[in-house]
């Protein structure tokens, strides 16, 4: 997957609906010091300097997606207790519709305490109630998330095993996701696999899955044994086996695909399920492969273990990421709001930024001798590269020869150039005017009042250049060299 399309599937996630079912509870964080023993007890002493209460279990899932950019509305059942209250009032401050969240007087909310010192954690102390909830709860859950009032692209289920997903619950909205093709997606606990019989996507780590099956996974033998038996007994649609430190593996009815970690350093893995969770899903509601936002999520893992207690991940996070590994060229190629961003800060730093365009098919000396000149008039050069689909329409069906991606990476590796932007249009006419360049330049050939944008740019006090490309060197005198050396071969 390239960094352009994460970004565009980043981007769609605002227009995206998500619906998450399953155990809301209250993480609570205690961050102190120690530095000696109690006498009462062989037990280090903390000295608290500071709490924080944060959503937890599938309100973690929820902060997930809300980092990400999506739409959630949630499902679930807690005390309408003191600590039920003040989890409703934390979602309602972040915009979350509580419609679906049922008060039961008879439960108790779920509250997570950690006591951590110097980033260590030392202590967990849980309140809970972990009995199925009344059968009245139960339909109300399931009369909500079924009732189809609005149109989720995806169904994330997280389940801690505090009783609210049981299994007729389960199997009711398993159900309708079919009824609906809507992807549901279900992080589960435990080892009764049953009630999640159906899923379109399973999301076990590998202590789960050994215990669902009964099987040690010790080898890449038993591994793909593990994860084969899980998708062909509850009729999975896929598996993604989270293996901590050893990564991913996907499993789908064409076979297993395995995805080595990408933590640089772990601190604390709570919660990474939950990111695991949020990811995927998203990225199926986005449109995305089912193997690509494995990937992604595999990514959004390695970075949330880098934090310390349940924590999200952004999609600026996630981008730097992809663009490290290729930092040479991904870091050049962005998206239209992106760079628009990237460069109103660099003209607040006072620079000033020259753009061009063109379709740059078969890469030659007259275009590396263009750009270098044009990287001269300003700080920093911004490349438009014609789509292939632009440059079909434009010069016809046996072009472009090299394809979008090649040239935007061929285009990046010239130190001359610092960003290039990909555009679909017949012409820069909607990027010139997003991206509001300094300096418009073109090729000699053209007459300043030819020169697409040339109103815009001047209309708040920039210019336009005109450049001469080097005599005799263009991408169809190459192909006309190429043809009548090698045409008859």
């Amino acid at each position: 997957m390239q960094y352009l399309e994460a970004e565009a599937a980043f981007n769609r996630l605002k227009q995206v609906r998500v619906l998450v079912v399953g155990d809301l509870m209250l993480d609570e964080y205690l961050w102190g010091k120690t530095g000696r023993i109690s006498p009462e007890a062989p037990v280090p002493v903390v000295d608290v300097n500071n709490q924080d209460l944060r959503l937890g279990g599938a309100g973690n899932v929820i902060n997930n997606l809300l980092a990400l950019g999506c739409n959630v509305s949630v499902a679930s059942v807690v005390g309408s207790d003191g600590d039920g209250r003040e989890l409703c009032r934390i979602l309602q401050e972040q915009k979350i519709d509580i419609t679906g969240i049922i008060l039961d007087p008879d439960r108790s909310t779920t509250r997570k305490t950690r006591i951590l010192a110097s980033n260590q954690q030392m202590l967990r102390i849980d309140r809970e109630c972990r009995s199925s909830i009344s059968a009245a709860a139960e339909q109300q859950l399931i009369d909500y998330a079924t009732a189809g009032k609005a149109e989720f692209q995806v169904v994330l289920v997280s389940d801690y095993l505090k009783g609210v997903l049981t299994e007729k619950v389960l199997q009711s909205i398993l159900a309708y996701g079919r009824e609906q093709k809507i992807p549901v997606v279900v992080d589960p606990k435990g080892k009764d696999y049953l009630k999640y019989r159906g899923a379109t996507l399973l999301t076990p780590n590998r202590s789960e899955a050994e215990l669902a099956t009964g099987i040690s996974i010790e080898n890449d033998e038993s591994l793909v044994r593990v994860g084969n038996q899980l998708l062909d007994n509850f009729e999975l649609g896929a598996l993604v086996l989270t293996r901590s430190e050893e990564g991913m593996t996907l499993f789908t009815r064409d076979g297993e695909k395995h995805l080595p970690a990408k933590a640089r350093e772990v601190f604390d893995v709570t919660g990474a399920g939950d990111t695991v969770l949020a990811f995927l899903g998203a990225g199926l509601a986005a449109g995305l492969e089912l193997a690509d936002a494995v990937w992604l999520s595999n990514i959004g893992a390695g970075i949330v273990v880098g934090k310390v207690g349940t924590s999200t991940v952004s999609p600026a996070e996630v981008l730097e990421a992809i663009g490290q590994q290729h930092p040479d060229s991904d870091l050049k190629i962005r998206g239209c709001d992106a760079l628009r961003a990237l460069l109103d800060a660099e003209r607040q730093q006072g620079k000033k930024v020259v753009f061009t365009n063109g379709c740059f098919d078969l890469l030659h000396v007259g275009h590396v001798k263009y750009l270098q000149r044009a990287h001269q008039l300003g700080d920093l050069l911004v490349l438009g590269l014609n789509s292939d689909d632009s440059i079909r329409r434009l010069k016809g069906e046996n072009r472009p020869l090299i394809g979008q991606q090649e040239r935007a990476h061929i285009l990046a590796a010239l130190d001359c150039i610092d960003y290039v932007v990909i555009f679909d249009e017949d012409t820069p006419f909607e990027l010139i005017e997003a991206l509001h360049p300094d300096i418009l330049v073109k090729g000699g050939d053209y007459s300043p009042e030819d020169v697409v944008g040339k109103d815009i740019v001047e209309s708040y006090g920039g210019r336009v250049e005109l450049i001469t490309f080097v005599d005799g060197k263009s991408t169809t005198n190459i192909i006309e060299k190429i043809l009548k050396q090698y045409g008859d071969v």
